[in-house]
């Protein structure tokens, strides 16, 4: 995307028209791992669960709360992880996974895709000439946000084994 912005620096392609192409793109790209998410759907996870569960000390009252927990956090999830990279990708399996509505991953994933998008085609565009320094401040970002985003979901998962436990 920043080398869509420098060339629209250039005034060889049209900012609107490169957000576009590049959102449907990025959209398109999140869809096989949504599928291959539910393909390896809630109930096969179920059937794992049931069989070998005992060995990794899950049971299947524990897959139904993360389903629940999924439900609740999965928008926030799906959205927010369309903006840091390497997270991009990876989030369209668990959402297929837990089965996430297709219209409602669409659209979490279009709105955050979007930003991303967008962001990064201006970024070429405003960088002009240079904009190849927008990858070392990517990469130096997803050294920052990755970490944080771990520990924001190792909170959620502590959170919600803390209500599990509570509950049992």
């Amino acid at each position: 995307m920043p080398l869509g912005g420098f060339f629209v620096y250039q005034g060889d392609l049209n900012f609107y028209i490169l957000v576009i192409f590049g959102l449907i793109g990025t959209v398109l790209g999140a869809l096989p791992w949504y599928f291959l998410g539910r393909f390896l759907n809630e109930k096969k996870l179920a059937n794992f669960v049931e069989n070998k569960g005992k060995f990794l000390g899950i049971t299947s009252k524990d897959l139904n709360k993360s389903k629940l927990w999924f439900d609740k956090y999965g928008v926030s999830l799906v959205f927010w992880g369309r903006l840091i990279p390497g997270i991009r990708t990876l989030i369209s399996v668990p959402a297929g996974i837990e089965l996430m509505p297709l219209r409602k991953f669409l659209l979490w994933t279009t709105l955050g895709s979007l930003i991303w998008v967008f962001l990064l085609s201006l970024l070429g565009y405003l960088f002009g000439e240079n904009y190849r320094i927008i990858e070392t401040y990517i990469d130096n970002l997803k050294i920052f946000i990755k970490p944080l985003f771990i520990i924001f979901l190792l909170f959620l998962i502590f959170k919600y084994l803390k209500n599990i436990k509570n509950i049992s």
